[in-house]
């Protein structure tokens, strides 16, 4: 499932699991493993990685045995991980802390950087939103100079970090516009463009070519998340967009959760949908 020869649909890591403590996401440490069986049995074969900071250590990704394990995993169900979302760096982001706390959040940041090559996760997704948005100049300079400084680390890795960000589109676009495109992009996450009222026109004229990774998701204006369809998020507009400007990465379904607690049937929906939308604006025979 997904679009011939670059990308494909692919669903965030949770999404066909019972929630956690509640969340809309959070890294399913009870059911990580099953995932990959009901990933294949739903014809979902693509899945981006997820990093909470509580439990960071003992996620598996983190740890030689348990990344083993992912790629056994991978192998056994034909499990694709092209991406990662790093909500630890929102959830604790180094350029909000200083001392030994910083010190220990930028090692973990290594840490994540050297456990996703070591799998050949492709895309760190960083969220710079939320409690990871860059409010004044000091905190874009910094999360700059240190993730520049890890530039040839991320090449030699091949491995690339891409923004998920708050900004406006010209600002986005002049700050991704000071990192070198071969190791830093944007991650495009419909739904919260379209919570904070942005007009897609804008945002893909702008930093359309940056965009090296999709979110899908659905939420109204200055809401939550909600079942796609229901929000404010103009998908016709997007897709064809995108299929205009030739865009050939993931789409990976960051949807809203299930009020009848059938997630994975939730998920099988929405990926129905996208592929709906693929097909009308990339063409017939763009999803296999």
């Amino acid at each position: 499932m997904g679009i011939v020869e670059h990308g494909g649909i692919g669903f965030m890591q949770g999404r066909l699991s019972p929630r956690i403590a509640g969340k809309i996401q959070a890294f399913p440490a009870p059911y990580w493993r099953e995932e990959f069986v009901l990933g294949r049995q739903h014809g979902l074969s693509m899945m981006e990685w997820t990093l909470d900071a509580d439990g960071l250590q003992a996620n598996p990704l983190m740890h030689a045995a348990g990344r083993q394990e992912i790629v056994t995993l991978q192998m056994a169900h034909g499990m694709a991980i092209p991406s990662c979302t790093g909500d630890c760096f929102m959830q604790a982001p180094f350029f909000k802390s200083d001392g030994g706390e910083r010190a220990g959040r930028i090692a973990d940041l290594d840490a994540v950087i050297d456990a996703c090559g070591a799998i050949g996760v492709r895309w760190i997704v960083f969220p710079l939103v939320d409690n990871g948005s860059l409010t004044d100049r000091a905190l874009e300079e910094d999360v700059y100079a240190t993730l520049m400084n890890r530039q040839d680390r991320l090449r030699d890795l091949n491995v690339g970090i891409v923004f998920e960000s708050d900004f406006a589109p010209e600002p986005l676009a002049r700050y991704i516009a000071r990192f070198p495109a071969d190791v830093f992009g944007i991650n495009y996450d419909i739904g919260n463009s379209a919570a904070l009222g942005y007009d897609p026109r804008q945002e893909l004229e702008a930093y359309g070519h940056r965009i090296l990774n999709v979110h899908v998701k659905d939420r109204v204006r200055n809401g939550t998340t909600v079942a796609l369809g229901r929000g404010d998020a103009d998908f016709e507009t997007v897709f064809a967009l995108l299929a205009r400007m030739r865009y050939r990465g993931n789409f990976i379904l960051q949807t809203a959760r299930a009020d009848d607690d059938d997630h994975a049937g939730a998920a099988v929906r929405y990926a129905g949908m996208v592929r709906g939308w693929i097909e009308k604006h990339y063409g017939s025979g763009a999803v296999r």
